[in-house]
């Protein structure tokens, strides 16, 4: 079952990362990068400002930040022990899919994945109430992530798991936020 999962997950890579051309290759250079996300990050965070204000805006943040930090530790450390390759240094396949950019890191999970994906899930059950069309958040995982087949680095499926794992880290920071912002920063 495993065998047939991982020839599929192959599969599918070598579909999504063909899709791809040079014309395309910097733009999802760029994409792939956090730093060029700063305008989005600075918007949104102007709006979190906006609607909650300074005191609880830095709460939220301090969250934020413990949430990318577990997420990115447990992504490090499911890395390092499961010791997949990622497709462009997997000798397997790296000769036919088009690798636009190399890391030697392991694949598994996509920490891309998961830490925009909790990002995006710990904001949006927080603010899906104050912004009408806050779930026009989720495009940022799914563009960012999807950068991570297009170059090369990673599979479908350690996307999918660093979505998955990405949902329930930010549903439970969301959750624990709750609790302490009750107990301890009432607004």
């Amino acid at each position: 079952m495993l065998e047939k999962i991982l020839s599929l997950d192959t599969e599918l890579l070598i579909f999504l990362n063909g899709l791809g051309s040079e014309t395309y290759d910097g733009f999802w250079l760029i994409i792939t990068k956090q730093i060029y996300w700063t305008p989005l990050f600075l918007l949104l965070l102007y709006f979190i400002f906006k609607k909650i204000g300074t005191k609880q805006t830095l709460y939220l943040i301090l969250f934020i930040a413990l949430l990318i930090t577990f997420t990115d530790q447990v992504t490090n450390l499911v890395k390092n022990n499961v010791q997949r390759l990622r497709p462009c240094s997997n000798p397997e396949i790296n000769t036919i899919i088009r690798v636009v950019k190399s890391s030697s890191s392991y694949s598994f999970f996509s920490g891309h994945a998961s830490n925009s994906m909790a990002a995006a899930v710990f904001l949006y059950f927080n603010f899906k109430r104050h912004f009408k069309y806050f779930g026009f958040l989720f495009l940022w995982p799914l563009i960012f992530a999807y950068s991570r087949i297009y170059l090369g680095l990673h599979y479908p499926v350690d996307i999918i798991c660093g979505y998955l794992f990405g949902l329930f880290s930010g549903f439970m920071f969301y959750k624990i936020y709750q609790a302490v912002q009750k107990k301890y920063f009432p607004q």
